[in-house]
Formats: C-alpha cells, sequence, structure tokens
C-alpha cells in the first residue's frame, strides 16, 4: 500500500470523504473519535462492519469528513466508503465485502410529500357527509 487511500461514500443525502492509510486501527470521524460521534452501539458496529468483515480491525488507520444526511445515512455512508477503500489497498477482500452487500451504494430515498396530502402517502381524513 502506497500513502494514503481516498474514497467516497454515499448513503440518502450523506456523503462520507474517506482517507484511509497503514495504522493501528484508529477512526477519526470530523475530527472526535467515531465512538464519541456515533453514540449508539448498532451505529459503531456498522462503522466497524467492513474491518469485520475481511479481519483487519487494527490494521488501518480512517479520517473521515462527514456531510449532509442524518446520524444512520453518515455511518452507513462511512461504511461503504471504508469498504471501498478495503478493495483498493486488497482486491482479494472484494468478494467477501459485496457477499455483505457493502460495496452496493443504498439508493433508497425518502418519498416527497405531494400536495394536498398530509405527507408522503398519507392522505387527511376523508368525510363523505
Amino acid at each position: 500500500m502506497e500513502g494514503i487511500i481516498n474514497t467516497i461514500g454515499r448513503r440518502k443525502c450523506a456523503v462520507a470523504r474517506v482517507y484511509m492509510k497503514q495504522g493501528n486501527g484508529s477512526i477519526i470521524v470530523n475530527g472526535r473519535d467515531y465512538k464519541e460521534y456515533f453514540k449508539t452501539a448498532p451505529l459503531q458496529y456498522v462503522c466497524r462492519q467492513a474491518f469485520e468483515t475481511v479481519g483487519a480491525e487494527d490494521k488501518f488507520d480512517v479520517k473521515a469528513n462527514l456531510d449532509g444526511g442524518g446520524i444512520s445515512g453518515q455511518a452507513e455512508a462511512l461504511r461503504m466508503g471504508i469498504a471501498r477503500a478495503l478493495c483498493e489497498i486488497n482486491i482479494e477482500d472484494r468478494s467477501a465485502l459485496k457477499a455483505k452487500g457493502l460495496l452496493r451504494r443504498d439508493s433508497r430515498m425518502v418519498e416527497r410529500k405531494k400536495p394536498g396530502q398530509k405527507k408522503a402517502r398519507k392522505r387527511f381524513q376523508f368525510s363523505k357527509r
């Protein structure tokens, strides 16, 4: 591996710019540790999931800039960016990451609200009389 690997991950409206290099397993998100940034255990697991899939928990340092979206979208965008960086480092890891679906961009977005309705699909109460 030569220097720093730069990748991008997206989910909903969140964008994660990931910079990965050889190190001891620290994940820094927007200048803070990922356990401080993502306070719940499921979101912390999502951040580590790509490393656990290939068995590289303490081999790389990650510095990520997250922007847009909510907290869960940012965690999944970070996961995708880390998975893409691991593929650039070692191409043999690609099949394991692909089997877990970590390389696929999850394109599901919030459906827009329609005029004359309360929400995207919910209508105002209908009154016959």
